[in-house]
């Protein structure tokens, strides 16, 4: 994943300033909160997570088709 650095906020200050947060998801689209300067908690807006969080069947059969594909022998031998 990248992260934009213009989106990273310590969690001090999203502490105090949550408005803040809530303004660069709304301008990036995502607010990264970092802790002890490493990042930890992802902010990110309702309806992206949403659009996201849906895979497309399409997806999931070509995802299902590459396993198939890799783990031939031992599914062949499980069926055993």
């Amino acid at each position: 994943m990248k992260i934009d650095t213009n989106t990273m906020v310590s969690i001090t200050e999203a502490n105090q300033n949550f408005s803040k947060v809530a303004r660069l998801v709304d301008k990036h689209g995502t607010a990264v909160i970092l802790k002890n300067n490493v990042p930890r908690y992802l902010v990110i807006d309702f309806s992206k997570a949403e659009k996201d969080s849906n895979a497309s069947d399409e997806d999931i059969m070509s995802i299902s088709k590459r396993l198939i594909t890799q783990n031939r022998e031992a599914y062949e031998v499980l069926a055993k």
